[in-house]
């Protein structure tokens, strides 16, 4: 079926649950209006669902293709990624200075969402060049910015982050990829990096590879790597790609899912590198990088969600099947008028909007803290990035596995597109760090770091909008109601970590994923409450009360069926932590 980008739904956002009074009063996005936004969106809407969305199915059938170290793009990839090109999509978010359009990160946000909805193996290109370009901004040389940015922020030319090696993986402290000082300033790059996503590709003139190295007399573990920029062809001085660097492709991955996103095995042979910022400094510069990208694969789980959403509500609508459960009728009926398919499809669209809402407000706060003078901003969305990343992941497997259900039988048959859609979801908890590393980040950095400060905040400002909903009609008190519950979980659990991080660091630890998906869950329902608040303010002034009434129907939904799984992690977190840590393993 077609791809139907959520253009209503995505400008909602933007409006209600970005901060947008506080963007718009930033000088950096003073000439910025809702209207310009809306106009931009739908734009790329359309190149999403005319140019992208049809190469899908097409890419996962066919796959990127390996031969004698060259990678080729599946049919009509490398036309649409030229429309890509010259339509000027990369720059949306980018600096002015640099060529970039200087729009908000939540319309990036609404961006990376469409595009991957579209096509999740087209969309990872960009998305790797938008961090690439994040980490240069705030950590390269002028002349580092003034040889790059252009070119990555044109989408000429595209980038990868080249951290994981063959015998580390996500213990970045075992890299032995390294970096010898020449005489000229650069260095020589020797090692292999593993799981390389658009490491090798046909689409752009230039691969900028940005790469974790260590310099011989480095410091051993993490704190001794160094971030280098490797480009896959040299820059002559008039800023064109000239001869081949010393990197090779050796391989592309066969992969369960995303096919059409060529994941290489990349040897550099004494390659010519260049440092970004500091020596030994790498991995709080890739860091920047790495955060983008957690971000963006969050986003990446709306967006797989929304198309399993799609794809299954268009089926229920026309899928005959049953008689009607009440008796009411003697004849088949569309499975849609089925209670648990309704559950299904109902699950789905809250988990998804609510993953949507979640991005939107989190994108928000990074702008005013970055441009802006707000330390609570900052601290929430750092907060919040483990959030995006971790919880809407994992719920893009589930919502797009009760896609599959919704097809039943047909859903396992790859010709429905149901399948797929369950294939290429299952490597986003995976991307950026596991669903485990977020939950350790989450706690160990987010929530230990400062004492449970920011954490409490988090609580906090839940706490106002549930004495909004109080003040509201009877569906805006029952989201209210169901908030504050949650919210009484979130608490408890919180407490306990804090006590149990100080006396038996392994008890606290054995919940971090439960409690990342007890925040998750809670931050989806808060903001679905808080687009609730805006929906009913909408409706009461006349503005689409078809829209504004689904909006509140989601929000109760997810209030009162997926709320309550708060108060189940709680109990994970609170008695679970003996059972998991004296379990042997015989077998």
């Amino acid at each position: 079926m077609p791809y139907q980008p959520p253009l209503q739904d995505l400008m909602f956002c933007i409006e209600h649950l970005s901060h947008w009074e506080n963007l718009s009063a930033l000088d950096v996005y003073s000439d910025c209006e809702l209207s310009d936004i809306g106009a931009a969106l739908d734009g790329y809407a359309r190149f999403c669902t005319e140019q992208v969305a049809p190469l899908s199915q097409v890419g996962d059938r066919l796959g990127a293709r390996f031969d004698k170290g060259r990678v080729t793009m599946p049919e009509g990839h490398a036309r649409a990624y030229a429309q890509f090109v010259e339509m000027g999509w990369q720059a949306l978010i980018h600096p002015v200075e640099h060529g970039g359009v200087g729009l908000p990160r939540v319309v990036g946000a609404a961006a990376v969402e469409m595009l991957n909805a579209a096509d999740m193996s087209f969309g990872l290109c960009p998305l790797l060049t938008d961090g690439a370009i994040e980490a240069l901004l705030l950590t390269g040389s002028d002349e580092q910015k003034a040889t790059y940015l252009g070119p990555l922020i044109a989408g000429r030319w595209s980038g990868t982050m080249n951290l994981t090696e063959p015998q580390a993986g996500s213990d970045l402290g075992r890299v032995t990829t390294k970096a010898v000082r020449r005489a000229d300033g650069s260095f020589g790059i020797t090692g292999t990096k593993i799981f390389i996503t658009y490491g090798a590709h046909d689409l752009t003139e230039n691969i900028i590879h940005l790469v974790l190295a260590r310099i011989p007399d480095a410091p051993a573990g993490p704190k001794g790597l160094s971030l280098f920029i490797v480009p896959q062809k040299l820059v002559e001085t008039d800023g064109t790609p000239g001869a081949e660097n010393a990197v090779s492709c050796v391989s592309i991955e066969h992969k369960l899912g995303v096919h059409a996103s060529p994941t290489a095995v990349l040897d550099y042979d004494d390659a010519t590198g260049f440092l970004i910022g500091q020596e030994n400094c790498g991995l709080e510069h890739m860091f920047i990088m790495m955060n983008a990208a957690r971000f963006s694969v969050g986003v990446q789980g709306v967006a797989i969600s929304d198309r399993a959403y799609q794809r299954a509500l268009a089926y229920a609508r026309g899928r005959v099947q049953s008689r009607p459960v009440n008796g009411l009728g003697k004849d088949a009926v569309p499975i849609i008028d089925h209670p648990d398919v309704r559950r299904m499809l109902l699950r789905m669209r809250s988990l998804t909007e609510g993953g949507r809402a979640m991005a939107a407000a989190t994108a928000g706060l990074l702008d005013v803290a970055h441009h802006g003078d707000d330390p609570e901003a900052r601290a929430l969305a750092e907060f919040m990035v483990p959030l995006i990343k971790g919880f809407c992941s994992e719920r893009a497997v589930e919502v797009a596995s009760l896609g599959v259900q919704i097809h039943g039988g047909m859903g396992f048959i790859e010709e429905t597109g149901a399948a797929q859609h369950y294939r290429d979801a299952r490597i986003l908890p995976i991307y950026e760090g596991t669903t485990a590393i977020q939950a350790n980040d989450l706690l160990g950095r987010k929530v230990m770091r400062d004492g449970g400060a920011t954490a409490r905040l988090f609580a906090s400002r839940i706490a106002r909008t549930e004495a909004q909903l109080a003040g509201g009609d009877a569906s805006a008190r029952a989201i209210g109601t169901s908030l504050a519950q949650a919210r009484s979980a979130y608490e408890t659990a919180l407490d306990w970590m804090l006590e149990n991080s100080r006396k038996n660091i392994d008890r606290a630890f054995a919940g971090s994923v439960p409690f990342l998906m007890l925040s998750g869950t809670l931050a989806a329902g808060w903001m679905l409450g808080k687009g609730a608040l805006a929906a009913h303010a909408a409706r009461a002034a006349g503005q689409d009360s078809a829209f504004m009434t689904r909006k509140i129907a989601t929000a109760l939904f997810f209030a009162r069926h997926i709320l309550p799984e708060c108060t189940t992690e709680q109990t994970r977190i609170l008695l679970g932590a003996p059972s998991l840590l004296d379990a042997t393993f015989p077998y």
